[in-house]
């Protein structure tokens, strides 16, 4: 533009200088947890698999926690599968002789620091082995340094160790030694209550704490030996949303590593121990009151997860049958799913309810690696594949530097969707029994139900209002809830959020069922990433 004078308008002149980049703001780096996983699709063990996942974790500093102080975080681990050609070498200079891959199961532990409870602790864990018919090959101190944590992480540090059994000659390698393994840790969980049993299986190891990204990989010595290897490794960085920072409390769990909240686990966890009592397992015959309570209360929502998926897989079930049901797809009003899957996911709905809430979860028990996105797709995961097999997977993209040239496949997990052959997975599930048949024999809906032809009773205006009175009904709820279902069939819209008094703490009284109320996670960082 010029302006009258024919001089070019100054304002026009001055270069401004733009950021780099326009959207990014410095001070909204913060997130929910960060995961990650690197898989081998062959399964051939690496090096470089084990190396790669650290790197992803590592990149993924703004999804961790840390303390005011910047030295102390929320807690940081790893999944692998246990790297054999690492333990034959360190258990042989500790005269071990642990036999070939997975004829032993290693577990990490977690020991108080005061040596007589540790020493007692150790005693009842080779009693207990030794009860369930397996052989205690000893233990291994994990080499470890405490001086790259913050002293807040330090002050509450656990001693670390690992302990190695043998597997009985009658036993099968893979799921039914690692049941037997499960069995003995239940017994030894119940049986110490100061003691932390971070993994026992024959098939994947966890090493984890309440570190700063780049302290898993300095912290412990293991995950630097160049024979530590493995084809899955699953990673984790924790952002403590619903609970406080632990050592305990760092991911990954036995199976699985999460991002995001549970936000009906109050509704889950008392489900699961209502059923308790008549809950039956042929692969558990004569063993399930040893493992029973399945959840531990004690544990974050991600854990009772964790707790009831691997009590579904002990039971017999494939893992990721158990994830299907624990976190179906939505279902019942999606017109473009086969009827196989309604019917799948029907029957299963009479047996267990959601895991609801937003969440991305890696699971894997070392044979198979697996992801599923919650239904609403609110903790988004992306994921690609290169031209070695290699799949890198995690919450968000650029976690490493991969040539684009190597890639063959890059993807994000949908909505309610699980990892790369979502419907090649679930109709083979879906389809291994006749859920729908089973479903028309035995389902009673309420509107099959008969309803007696009688008039329906009627009360004087007084009678009424000494009724409502009498049942703690208030005007207010007879315009906000009642009426709305009574003219529409359904209940009125309205917020989420509840900060009516408790109850219990009114002047008035209330009706019983104000003393019910839906528990849900409040806090997250941000509510959608």
């Amino acid at each position: 533009r010029k302006q009258e004078t024919g001089k070019e308008n100054d304002m026009f002149d001055v270069k401004q200088e733009l950021p780099k980049a326009p959207l990014y703001r410095e001070e909204f780096e913060h997130d929910n947890c960060g995961i990650g996983a690197c898989v081998n699709i062959h399964g051939e063990k690496s090096r470089a698999t084990v190396e790669n996942a650290l790197k992803i974790v590592e990149n993924l500093e703004h999804r961790a926690g840390k303390d005011a102080e910047g030295k102390t975080g929320d807690g940081v681990g790893i999944l692998t599968q246990i790297p054999h050609k690492f333990f034959a070498r360190v258990t042989k200079a500790l005269g071990m002789d642990i036999g070939g891959e997975r004829e032993y199961g290693v577990g990490m532990f977690f020991f108080p620091q005061e040596e007589l409870r540790r020493n007692q602790a150790k005693k009842m864990f080779e009693i207990i082995v030794e009860k369930e018919g397996m052989e205690f090959l000893g233990w291994r101190e994990v080499p470890t340094f405490p001086n790259v944590l913050g002293h807040k992480a330090v002050e509450c540090m656990p001693y670390i160790m690992q302990g190695f059994v043998k597997k009985p000659a009658d036993v099968e390698k893979g799921l039914p030694f690692d049941r037997r393994l499960y069995i003995a840790r239940r017994v030894f969980e119940q049986s110490s209550d100061d003691t932390y049993v971070v993994s026992l299986s024959s098939r994947t190891i966890v090493y984890k704490g309440m570190f700063l990204v780049g302290q898993l990989r300095t912290f412990f010595a293991d995950l630097q030996s160049e024979d530590y290897e493995s084809a899955i490794a699953m990673v984790h960085s924790r952002f403590s949303t619903n609970t406080n920072p632990s050592w305990e409390r760092a991911h990954p769990n036995r199976l699985m590593v999460h991002n995001g909240e549970i936000n009906t686990i109050r509704g889950n966890a008392d489900k699961m121990l209502a059923r308790e009592e008549n809950m039956e397992s042929e692969h558990l015959k004569g063993q399930l009151h040893k493992v029973l309570p399945a959840i531990s209360k004690t544990g974050s929502d991600s854990a009772m997860l964790d707790n009831t998926l691997e009590f579904l897989v002990m039971s017999g079930m494939e893992l990721p049958l158990a994830v299907m049901i624990a976190i179906p797809e939505p279902w019942a009003n999606n017109k473009a799913m086969s009827q196989t899957k309604r019917d799948f996911y029907q029957y299963y709905a009479t047996m267990m309810e959601p895991w609801d809430g937003p969440a991305s979860i890696l699971f894997s028990d070392g044979d198979i690696m697996g992801a599923v996105l919650d239904r609403n797709g609110l903790r988004p995961s992306r994921y690609l594949i290169t031209d070695d097999d290699t799949l890198i997977l995690s919450s968000e993209v650029g976690v490493l530097p991969v040539d684009p040239t190597k890639i063959k496949l890059k993807e994000r997990l949908r909505p309610g969707k699980m990892l790369i052959d979502d419907e090649e997975i679930k109709e083979k599930y879906a389809s291994r029994q006749p859920y729908g048949e089973w479903l028309d024999n035995n389902l009673t809906e309420l509107k099959s139900i008969h309803i007696p032809n009688q008039r329906v009773p009627e009360y004087t205006y007084e009678e009424r209002q000494r009724m409502q009175k009498a049942f703690g009904y208030t005007y207010d709820e007879m315009k906000q809830s009642i009426l709305p279902m009574a003219k529409n069939g359904s209940e009125a819209i309205a917020a989420m959020g509840v900060d009516t008094p408790l109850p219990v703490l009114s002047k008035t009284n209330h009706p019983l069922f104000h003393y019910f109320k839906q528990l849900f996670a409040q806090v997250t960082n941000p509510p959608i990433d």
